[in-house]
């Protein structure tokens, strides 16, 4: 239901972590489905500040950098003055944390939707409830954005990552690369449970079917790389860096993309890159991108223990992701570009 009389710029406190701030680009293809004529701003870290660019929808980012450990008092009232100037009509706090809710409060934003949580009361003004009930990560954001009690669509909008062909083509050239089919790899997540211990088989077996790999990630993610770069030669670039944009950008050019559960998987999916998500101490019905991936890897034995969603394996010997063999995953690599090849030709 639209309603397009209104015109109050809105806020969405989202979640900060990668994976989580992408999935969040349903919440505002819902609100500018409901509110047509409604700015929707974003507030950011600098680490998730490059995803807002190519987000459609999103008018801006307000990039505010808060200690997760701590109140930080002064950096609260410093982005609630901030908040103060735009104006906002209404916020969405999707995270239930107390330290969430503060700076829109201290703003003065009338309206400030979320759900019960930390004893927030007189921080949430619009309260939400049943959030247990609902079984996916998504259907807890983005029922938020709905009207209260209206009930869950039966599918909702994909997040959407757009970069423009000519800036991919520019970092292409800027990163020295040739314009050959690269496959690109995410060796990295939050928790080595979900790491895929195979990737430098994998590039190995990459470089001999005559493709190019870039290893893409974090700084945390360099010692990963060398030993990737060690295993399969010179056709593989560390791409590994600080700046987020730079991972966009290699995921965008990519001609698939090979992921742990991470953030640069939920990235790679939003772009339309085709992306392969290996999963095995996590549920691809609960983590999985609404995109859809172009393969789902999981061991073809189901141990008794999973998902255990824990970030450290203690049982079973992280067989969940050691039984997913090398010569596995590029074979899916294969069919995946086959068929990608086959889409692009009609």
């Amino acid at each position: 239901m639209q309603d397009g009389d209104d015109s109050r710029p809105i806020l969405i406190v989202p979640y900060m972590w990668i994976g989580d701030f992408v999935r969040g680009h349903t919440v505002v293809r819902v609100l500018r489905e409901r509110w047509p004529n409604r700015p929707v701003d974003l507030l950011t870290t600098s680490l998730c500040a490059p995803l807002v660019d190519y987000m459609p929808g999103v008018r801006r980012g307000i990039v505010w950098d808060l200690p997760r450990s701590r109140l930080a008092v002064a950096r609260q009232i410093g982005l609630a003055g901030l908040l103060r100037e735009r104006n906002y009509g209404t916020a969405l706090v999707l995270p239930r944390t107390w330290k969430a809710a503060i700076a829109p409060t201290l703003a003065g934003i009338p309206e400030r939707v979320g759900f019960v949580g930390e004893l927030r009361f007189g921080l949430i003004n619009q309260w939400r409830w049943g959030e247990r009930k609902l079984p996916r990560f998504i259907d807890k954001n983005a029922v938020l954005a709905l009207p209260d009690g209206a009930p869950l669509p039966p599918e909702w909008p994909v997040p959407q990552l757009r970069v423009p062909p000519e800036e991919i083509a520019r970092w292409r050239q800027a990163q020295g690369l040739s314009l050959g089919t690269a496959v690109a790899l995410a060796p990295g997540s939050m928790g080595a449970s979900k790491r895929w211990p195979y990737y430098p088989e994998a590039a190995r077996r990459l470089i001999e079917q005559g493709l190019d790999v870039w290893v893409v990630g974090g700084p945390a993610e360099k010692a990963l790389a060398a030993a990737i770069v060690a295993a399969g030669g010179p056709r593989v670039r560390d791409l590994t860096g600080t700046d987020l944009r730079n991972g966009v950008l290699a995921m965008a050019a990519a001609s698939v993309a090979i992921s742990n559960d991470s953030g640069l998987m939920h990235i790679a999916a939003a772009l339309g890159t085709p992306t392969m998500g290996i999963f095995g101490p996590t549920s691809p019905y609960l983590w999985a991108p609404l995109n859809g991936l172009a393969a789902t890897v999981q061991s073809a034995t189901r141990l008794s223990c999973q998902p255990c969603q824990r970030t450290v394996c203690r049982m079973n010997d992280h067989r969940c992701m050691r039984d997913i063999s090398a010569a596995e995953v590029v074979k899916i690599a294969q069919r995946v570009l086959r068929e990608a090849v086959s889409r692009a030709s009609t």
